[in-house]
């Protein structure tokens, strides 16, 4: 009977902090919105919350950690997508975009990058974490045009490679950035096609998918 109240007991106090967190998630997002985030304060975030301070400061030190802290949740949530990019490869894109259908884990990113879509709204936003974006584009973009790199180029790192990656990195977290200010109304499949698009249009010619 013990072990069971225990069990209870710990049960609940882990639904409070995930209600807790959960309710500073939503504070910080909704006042970046509002203010940005260098103006947010921890008892603003309290307010917002509905928390007293005792209970923020349970969980973090300050509002910086908070917010590294929820960053780090959804750049080690896109960890899983790295293996899907290690096994991708150059005929891999051709093959599809002949048969123009998008990579499944393309849309699979997408969907994940719509469920955390406020986040990133405020954050990628004039009013957010101008470090935030930089760390999105490593963490996703550059992996993603390593990935399609000829072994030889992929092996060599020459200034004209990293330059190359840098590039096509910059690119594609614009085209994040852009979907998500812009109201998400593509769909993920869209977004995939359009991903793939990309990597093959040329100087000149006419833009479609």
């Amino acid at each position: 009977m013990e072990t069971v109240l225990a069990f209870d007991a710990t049960s609940l106090q882990d639904r409070r902090i995930t209600r807790s967190k959960r309710a500073l998630r939503t504070a910080l997002v909704s006042l970046t919105e509002e203010i940005g985030i260098d103006a947010i304060t921890v008892n603003d975030l309290c307010e917002r919350a509905d928390l007293n301070r005792g209970t923020f400061y349970n969980h973090y030190k300050d509002k910086d950690d908070l917010l590294r802290a929820f960053e780090d949740e959804i750049l080690f949530d896109l960890t899983r997508f790295q293996d899907d990019l290690a096994k991708l490869g150059m005929m891999d894109l051709v093959k599809l975009r002949l048969l123009k259908k998008p990579l499944p884990f393309l849309v699979e990113l997408f969907d994940y990058l719509r469920e955390q879509g406020d986040f990133l709204h405020a954050m990628l936003g004039p009013g957010g974490d101008p470090g935030f974006g930089p760390r999105l584009k490593d963490c996703v973009c550059s992996k993603l045009v390593w990935s399609i790199l000829h072994e030889h180029y992929a092996n060599e790192h020459d200034a004209f490679v990293d330059y190359y990656v840098s590039f096509y990195a910059a690119a594609y977290l614009g085209v994040i950035t852009r979907w998500i200010e812009t109201g998400m109304h593509e769909s993920s499949e869209e977004m995939a096609l359009i991903a793939l698009r990309l990597f093959f249009i040329k100087p000149g010619e006419p833009i479609a998918l």
